[in-house]
Parts: C-alpha cells; sequence; structure tokens
C-alpha cells in the first residue's frame, strides 16, 4: 500500500488519502454490465453508459441526467451520474460511452460540476470524490474548459482512461501535489486555478495516450 505521507502536500491531505486507499481496497473495476443494443439517444444505453462510470455498487442506485438535462433514472443512495463532455452532443447520441465522458458524484460533486462548466468558483462544504470509469476523450493539465488537442498547451493535453477525481474543498490544498500525468501515481489537474483536483489513475488509465 502507497505511505502518502511520502507524498509533499497538506497535512490534512493525508487523512483523505488514507480514506482513499481503504476505498479501494479488492473493488474490481468491471462494468456491471454489456453495452445494450440500440440508439445511443435512448434512455437505456444513456443509463448504462453513465451509471457505469462508476463502480457498480455506486452507478446501479444512481440517479441518471440524460443529455437533455432531465433526470430518465430516479436513484436511492444521494449519488448522481450523467454526461460529463462539455462539448454539442452530436444528433445521434455520444459516439461511445468514453466520448460521453460520464462522471458520477454525490451532492457535493455535483456543485463543483455545475460551477465548471458555467465557469464559476465551486463553492463546497468539504472534500468529495468523481468517478470516471470510462475516461475522457483529452484534457489541458493546465488550463480548464479546453476542447481540443491543438488549442492546449503543448506537451500538457491528456486523453485519460478510467480514474477517480479527489476534489478539494479549497482548491489550493492540492497545489504542491506533482503535476507529472505520466509518471503513474495520483497528481494535480489545472493546478493554479479554481478547479485544481487530484486526479487518481487506475488500471487502463493510459490506453488512449498516444
Amino acid at each position: 500500500m502507497i505511505n502518502y505521507s511520502e507524498f509533499t502536500g497538506e497535512t490534512k491531505m493525508y487523512k483523505k488519502f488514507s480514506l482513499f486507499s481503504l476505498l479501494m481496497i479488492s473493488i474490481s473495476i468491471s462494468l456491471s454490465a454489456y453495452e445494450p443494443y440500440g440508439p445511443h439517444t435512448s434512455d437505456k444505453w444513456q443509463i448504462w453508459a453513465y451509471s457505469t462510470a462508476a463502480p457498480s455498487f455506486l452507478g446501479d442506485k444512481a440517479s441518471i441526467i440524460g443529455s437533455s438535462g432531465k433526470v430518465i433514472r430516479e436513484g436511492t443512495n444521494g449519488w448522481t451520474c450523467q454526461a460529463g463532455n462539455p462539448r454539442p452532443v452530436p444528433a445521434k447520441g455520444w459516439k461511445s460511452a468514453h466520448d460521453a465522458m460520464p462522471a458520477c458524484f454525490d451532492a457535493e460533486g455535483a456543485k463543483w460540476m455545475a460551477a465548471f462548466m458555467t465557469n464559476e468558483k465551486p463553492q463546497l462544504s468539504r472534500y468529495t470524490f468523481m468517478w470516471m470509469l470510462h475516461g475522457d476523450v483529452g484534457e489541458d493539465n493546465t488550463t480548464p474548459l479546453v476542447m481540443n488537442k491543438e488549442d492546449s498547451t503543448p506537451g500538457e493535453w491528456i486523453e485519460s482512461g478510467p480514474h477517480l477525481m479527489l476534489i478539494p474543498k479549497d482548491a489550493s490544498e492540492v497545489a504542491s501535489f506533482t503535476d507529472d500525468f505520466m509518471h503513474g501515481e495520483p497528481y494535480v489537474m489545472m493546478r493554479d486555478t479554481d478547479y485544481a483536483h487530484i486526479m487518481i489513475p487506475t488500471e487502463g488509465y493510459y490506453k488512449y495516450t498516444k
């Protein structure tokens, strides 16, 4: 097990990572169901694609928000899953779950997601986690909402595979973590912005890296 006391960073972060290490023990990151046949605009496909962004013990009981912005399945555990891709939804729906960039989060994570999408400062009451087991189609590791690799900071574009995000109450608390996204350890994304968070790679994280 990783000894997180070896990391540099705020002392309060050690407890957060200890909690994370307990959470990850014996978790099997395997999708709970096969991709359903049919149009990707259907509720059935979206429920599958978005709910499987988290482990089944969370995703199976989470509320699902469809591409229309409406709830297409009511949940029972206080978690929500939805597409996280800020780009316009294609007429035929997202090509794949990976393209949809779905994320699953609790109420605090929903605050962060809403603030990120509207370029506002997140106002959180505590730390939170966000699952993205289908990864994303690419981010500039330094700058929020950069949509294309050609517009990104040179050498800072990363298309991620499965990961878990640790989102701090105060973005400055993670500023001292490494921002080297190719090393394999948890790293800070978008340091020095209001949206700084820790990216925690899981198995398959680098499968889209060229």
